[in-house]
């Protein structure tokens, strides 16, 4: 419980359902759709693409999403990939040819073809209730009627505009100039293509004139993309990836997405006495940094598209976990991974909602770098990610880019059970922060007892690109005696991700938790 006299959230309970998300009109939005008779993956949906116009440098309809799922009645956990993949012309030795050593990230070769609005309409049609044309109505109304900016989002808005470029500028500025806490934001373009989608379906994105004014404007730009590439877009349903932490079972997405690097990661915490260890002191921290290092290093080198990520098993191996952990100085820190073209990236937007039936849903949504591409469709204004530029042009490499391949991803839903129950949908954005955010908030409530909201509250560190960044929340004698053990530290200008998670308990509360490094809130009811 947290100390009353100190500033902070309480947690919020209810009995019928919850959502948790990073903006609070996409979580009222839910709860609507659950009071009117949606379950929690129409909610989930619902909220997830009115976060596209709340929060647009994190998001939208030009972007990728993940989703894990437990049915009403079932501790079956599913999972769904909505991860788009490079164009059939796609090629790194072309790129190689022409002197490029990382893919461009602000260049419509790191546009793969978005595919979450597939995503979208496949599990609304198969697991949702209410379908499209209610989902979709709200985001419709905000698109066109316009949104408040929010605090957060203006920060964010301010570190990313430059990335926008051509007629994104007129779109994602507003009257010339990066918004205000407070001024209103519209996009009628995506309203219309909202509307659309919610009479024909994914079609009316992937064909006809939507697919037509995205494809035309990345090819005007230098683009291969064509019409078959949108028109060939298709969700797949994968085998979620598990692993047990002290009892708990942290249940993630399979590669491409990060997940598996979680599980490595706790693997290796579960190598030292972390419990016993001051949760805000030096040795935990570094511990910590040093298991990521090592899990990263990991990643860098298997990761990649589920045809071809190499080692998987490895990966999530008990073994694996021990070779490396064996590997770490309690008391010096080692050398970091190779950097990563990705590694700046910190925007993405997370939704969890459970309902009435139980139906859990932890979904995750992206378009990479802030304002992704910074490329926008001529016509409707559809922003475009640039998940390509998660690729590499390494010869051989699994990851590397070609036709049809989808590349590694950060971004990762989690859920939490316990003994074979699902116990908490939960989800930490924050680019390649993930893994290590989703280690650090089972940990905090394994190791330390926290609550939810307190595990999500608690300070951060995170090793990152050779940097060791340690938010201000972290005393100055701890950041002194990292710096004595070798990490070069600092303390980062931006909070370090963000998180949502609802607690699923055995009396059947249901007690939501929401990072306030972010404008959103947990709602009930």
């Amino acid at each position: 419980m947290r100390d009353f006299h100190q500033p902070g959230r309480s947690a919020v309970l209810a009995q019928n359902g919850m959502c948790a998300t990073s903006h609070p009109l996409a979580a009222q939005t839910a709860i609507d759709i659950l009071n009117r008779g949606g379950n929690a993956m129409d909610a989930a949906i619902a909220g997830a693409v009115l976060l596209g116009i709340c929060e647009p440098q994190m998001t939208g309809i030009g972007g990728d999403c993940f989703v894990l799922y437990s049915r009403a009645g079932s501790d079956e956990i599913r999972a769904l990939n909505g991860s788009g993949r490079a164009t059939d012309a796609s090629s790194a030795a072309d790129l190689r040819a022409v002197g490029h050593s990382v893919l461009p990230p602000y260049s419509p070769y790191a546009v793969t073809i978005p595919s979450a609005i597939d995503a979208f309409c496949h599990l609304s049609d198969t697991e949702g209730k209410l379908g499209l044309d209610t989902l979709l109505a709200p985001a419709i109304r905000y698109a066109e009627d316009g949104v408040p900016v929010a605090a957060r989002v203006a920060f964010d808005w301010a570190n990313d505009a430059e990335t926008l470029q051509g007629h994104a500028r007129e779109i994602y500025l507003v009257n010339g100039r990066v918004p205000m806490p407070g001024d209103i934001f519209r996009v009628p373009g995506q309203a219309e293509v909202l509307r659309r989608i919610a009479k024909g379906g994914r079609d009316a994105f992937y064909t006809g004139e939507v697919a037509e004014d995205m494809v035309q404007s990345l090819r005007a730009m230098g683009g291969a993309h064509t019409i078959e590439d949108f028109a060939n877009v298709r969700c797949d349903e994968a085998t979620p990836v598990s692993g047990l932490y002290k009892g708990t079972e942290l249940v993630e997405h399979p590669p491409n997405s990060q997940g598996a690097i979680a599980i490595l990661m706790l693997n290796i915490l579960k190598h030292f006495d972390i419990a016993a260890m001051p949760p805000l002191g030096s040795q935990r921290a570094h511990i910590e940094a040093e298991a990521a290092k090592l899990a990263y290093d990991t990643r860098n080198r298997f990761l990649g598209d589920p045809d071809h990520t190499a080692r998987l098993d490895h990966m999530l191996s008990e073994d694996t976990a021990a070779e490396l952990a064996a590997l770490i100085d309690p008391h010096r820190a080692m050398k970091g991974p190779a950097a990563l073209s990705e590694a700046v990236h910190k925007d993405t937007v997370y939704i969890t909602v459970v309902d009435k039936d139980r139906m859990a849903v932890s979904l995750i949504y992206s378009i990479f770098h802030g304002f992704g591409s910074g490329i926008a469709s001529n016509k409707f204004g559809i922003l475009f990610q640039n998940r390509g530029a998660g690729f590499t042009l390494d010869d051989g490499h699994p990851n590397e880019m070609a036709p049809g391949k989808r590349p590694a991803h950060t971004i990762i839903p989690g859920i939490l059970r316990e003994n074979g129950r699902v116990t908490m949908p939960f989800g930490v954005m924050g680019g390649q922060y993930q893994p290590n955010g989703h280690a650090r908030v089972v940990s905090n409530m394994i190791d330390f007892g926290m609550d939810p909201q307190s595990a999500l509250d608690a300070p951060r560190a995170f090793s990152d690109n050779g940097t060791m960044k340690v938010e201000r929340g972290y005393s100055d004698a701890v950041r002194q005696e990292l710096a004595d053990m070798g990490h070069a530290v600092s303390v980062p200008d931006t909070p370090i991700g963000g998180a949502q998670a609802i607690l699923i308990h055995d009396t059947g509360i249901l007690e939501g938790a929401s990072d306030p490094r972010k404008d959103g809130c947990a709602l009930g009811y």
